[in-house]
């Protein structure tokens, strides 16, 4: 498997309403990163106040509420007109560890996108998921599987790691949750070599809601084959025509390239 040098890295948040983790988790993730971008997401809580508290910060605001993969979209288009070499992206509601950044970073020099997965490896701190989102994940991951010839783990983990040229290549149109989902169809499209990483599994003790009518699991499994159909055909691929096979690579998993 051939390297590319890592050089720059940033790390990026996409944030809405997190008033009350974005504190504790930025104060954590300055520790292994020294460029930090936070994309405030219309957040009306308080996080911009929280924000303010930390002067090395990068910080793209939306004036209004467009979506958690707008957010994402936001971060890559600041990584790339910044020159970035890799784009780190991890969520603010404390249930990725910020101490893995240099993981994720190090795996890029290998693969255009490291993913997080939750499933791949058992860890002693893992938490048990909610049960729709569960089984939702694997019904997702086994669908892309078959779909584009991958061997996933963890459809849906925020957790990534990108080089920034490869990000150039994709036309992203999608604002919402579904967005990965686009964006796993671009990748294969483009031939990415892309490994998964494993992560621990950490659930809080709080309710987390997608908003409206995506809290209810039918909707959002409908929204996310939407989502899929649509790239699909964007791309004209499926599973036939697109990269197959997995190696292990250290503590990485190589599910496309």
């Amino acid at each position: 498997m051939s390297a590319h040098p890592v050089g720059r890295f940033l790390t990026a948040l996409p944030v809405y309403n997190e008033v009350n983790h974005v504190g504790d988790v930025l104060s954590e993730v300055f520790r292994h990163s020294a460029d930090v971008l936070v994309v405030d997401d219309g957040s009306t809580d308080g996080t911009a106040e929280r924000l303010a508290a930390f002067p090395a910060l990068r910080v793209v605001r939306h004036p209004q509420n467009r979506g958690y993969g707008a957010a994402l979209r936001t971060a890559f288009q600041y990584a790339i007109e910044h020159e970035y070499d890799v784009l780190v992206t991890i969520d603010c509601d404390g249930q990725h560890q910020p101490v893995r950044i240099p993981e994720f970073v190090a795996a890029a020099a290998a693969a255009e996108m490291v993913s997080g997965s939750r499933y791949l490896k058992l860890f002693g701190e893992d938490s048990l998921p909610p049960e729709d989102r569960r089984k939702i994940n694997v019904q997702i991951t086994a669908e892309l599987n078959q779909r584009l010839g991958l061997q996933l783990t963890d459809a849906f983990c925020g957790f990534k790691s990108y080089r920034v040229a490869a990000l150039q290549q994709l036309d992203l149109t999608e604002n919402g949750y579904a967005m990965p989902l686009e964006l796993w169809v671009q990748a294969v499209a483009a031939g990415w070599r892309i490994v998964e990483l494993p992560v621990p599994l950490i659930y809080l003790e709080e309710a987390r809601s997608f908003g409206g009518a995506l809290d209810n699991s039918a909707t959002r499994l409908e929204y996310y084959h939407r989502v899929i159909e649509s790239a699909l055909a964007r791309q004209r691929i499926g599973g036939a025509d697109a990269a197959a096979g997995a190696t292990l690579c250290g503590d990485c998993r190589e599910v496309a390239g």
